[in-house]
C-alpha cells in the first residue's frame, strides 16, 4: 500500500468498512510508515477538535454576536 492509497482507505478503515485483507494491508503500512502514523494522529486530533467544537457550539450562550453566528454558519456551509 502506498501513502496515497492509505489516505484513500482512511475513512473506510476508521468506520470498520475494510475487508480483513484490506485492513491487514492498511495496518502493515502503518507499521512501517511514520508519515502515515503522523497523518492518522493529526486526522484523529482534528476530528476530535471539530466534534468538541460542535458540542461547545450547542451550549453557546444565546447572546452570541450575530456576526459570529453568521460567520460560523457560512463556514459550515462552505465545508459541506
Amino acid at each position: 500500500m502506498t501513502c496515497r492509497e492509505f489516505v484513500e482507505f482512511l475513512n473506510a478503515y476508521l468506520e470498520g468498512n475494510l475487508t480483513p485483507a484490506e485492513k491487514a494491508e492498511f495496518e502493515r503500512h502503518l507499521a512501517v510508515c511514520t508519515a502515515c502514523v503522523r497523518y492518522l494522529a493529526g486526522y484523529n486530533s482534528t476530528t476530535r477538535l471539530v466534534r468538541d467544537a460542535l458540542v461547545d457550539a450547542a451550549n453557546a450562550p444565546a447572546d452570541a454576536p450575530e456576526e459570529l453566528v453568521n460567520a460560523i454558519l457560512a463556514a459550515k456551509r462552505r465545508a459541506d
